[in-house]
């Protein structure tokens, strides 16, 4: 892609579902896209709020470390970071390819400015209207385990 203009996706992710969304970017980024989302917050996750909040509880906050007392590792707390560690448990981490897509994802609480001109995508395999029942947003799931930003 060094030549020619990198190809580019803008997507509004609000009321998409976290993990079909998440798979859908990964096969966007390791395709060679630049991909941009916006409204992150507004992600749902599929559950009961109190069953979704402990299991992220769990998996992400309830990881000790018994090797050292002054370093530990860095848990996603704001919904950006959420949906980016969802993204790249999709892509091939370990290699050259799979560090280079994470580097083309940009993901945003809300729409800044500089992209209120952008036509904005709606990805129909992830949208929550397939939910029949309860779904939490990320900024709830956020909020409860600690994230400090957005009203």
């Amino acid at each position: 892609m060094s030549g020619e203009q990198a190809r580019e996706i803008y997507i509004d992710a609000s009321g998409h579902i976290l993990g079909r969304l998440a798979s859908y970017v990964a096969k966007k980024l390791l395709e060679g896209y630049k991909v941009y989302v916006f409204n992150v917050e507004k992600i749902v996750v599929s559950g009961k709020k109190n069953m979704v909040v402990d299991s992220y509880k769990r998996t992400i906050l309830g990881v000790r470390s018994h090797f050292s007392h002054k370093w530990r590792p860095k848990r996603p707390r704001s919904p950006v970071r959420i949906f980016k560690h969802a993204v790249r448990g999709m892509l091939p981490k370990h290699n050259k390819r799979g560090r280079e897509a994470l580097k083309r994802l940009k993901a945003y609480i809300g729409l800044p400015d500089e992209f209120k001109g952008k036509a904005l995508t709606r990805i129909p395999q992830a949208d929550s209207s397939r939910l029949s029942r309860w779904h939490v947003e990320l900024a709830i799931i956020a909020r409860e385990l600690g994230w400090r930003g957005g009203e």
